[in-house]
């Protein structure tokens, strides 16, 4: 609340002012200068009551005998002293800690949930005279708007749509605090605690989902290089001397080092050519014979 510096200023000169006449009455009377003096001091406190002073961000709310008169601020404005009443809001955009509230899912899992609530006072007057106390009412009114609307929700929905249920807990508090003079403007879920028990189950889920994305992605290695493998024995197929080349390439990637064991593979076309060969020849044999 800002500093009234002016209802000070205007009793310091009211005070002055009194000083001045009370000793000019007193040159006349000295028990009238005193009776000046005590009048004069307590009216200057009533006066300068009735000056008052709000900063930007505050509005003040004045009640005339009970009944509301007007809202008044920022700056500096009048009242009426011991007649007007005036309560002071802060218009600025309030936080509220919404402690652990341990909920049930629609799908039976207890959670414990805490958040935090933004709101701002949109009109003072409702905000004064619908409700009590509009700070204890909004934080109590969130704590039950969390457990309604996180038993409407899955424990799925809980931890992948964090942001549609802070959005559903938003709407759910400001339809009612609307007539309260409050505007939400945003909620936020901080920390969702669940049994340990059901932490572990969740990992081993997460772990055997991993597992078996793995599999799958080894699968389809496999399965795209047995494929590049077929394509190249069909190139090396049309080629003749495909195979022969590529013998040679690998035996010039072992490299010159001696502990290398180099395996030279003869070419399948050559070991063909030698068995018809023999077979040529063992036909020959068997004519000259015959």
């Amino acid at each position: 609340m800002a500093v009234n510096y002016i209802s000070g200023l205007v009793f310091l000169a009211l005070i002055l002012l009194g000083i001045v006449v009370s000793g000019i009455a007193a040159m006349v009377n000295p028990v009238i200068g005193v009776l000046v003096a005590i009048g004069w001091f307590i009216l200057s406190s009533i006066v300068s009551s009735g000056v008052r002073l709000a900063a930007q961000w505050e509005r003040a709310v004045v009640l005339r005998l009970g009944r509301y008169q007007s809202t008044k601020g920022p700056g500096l404005f009048l009242v009426i002293p011991m007649i007007d009443q005036v309560r002071i809001l802060d218009t600025r955009i309030l936080a509220v800690n919404i402690p652990k509230q341990t909920a049930i899912t629609r799908d039976n899992v207890p959670v414990t949930i805490d958040a935090a609530l933004f709101y701002r006072v949109a009109t003072p007057a409702d905000a004064v005279i619908q409700v009590q106390d509009y700070r204890y009412s909004v934080a109590q009114y969130a704590q039950t708007s969390l457990r309604d609307v996180i038993g409407q929700m899955t424990l799925d929905q809980l931890l992948v749509e964090r942001e549609q249920i802070a959005h559903a807990i938003e709407a759910h508090i400001e339809k009612d605090t609307k007539g309260w003079g409050l505007d939400v403007t945003a909620l936020r879920i901080q920390d969702i605690d669940m049994p340990e028990e059901l932490k572990k189950m969740m990992s081993r889920q997460a772990s055997a989902e991993r597992e078996k994305r793995a599999t799958i992605t080894k699968a389809e290695g496999d399965k795209e290089a047995a494929f590049n493998l077929a394509a190249a024995a069909t190139t090396m197929a049309q080629s003749p001397g495909a195979m022969q080349l590529r013998t040679l390439q690998t035996i010039d990637g072992l490299g010159p080092t001696a502990s290398n064991t180099v395996v030279l593979a003869v070419p399948i076309e050559i070991m063909e050519t030698l068995n018809a060969l023999r077979g040529a020849r063992s036909n020959y044999q068997g004519e000259r014979t015959t």
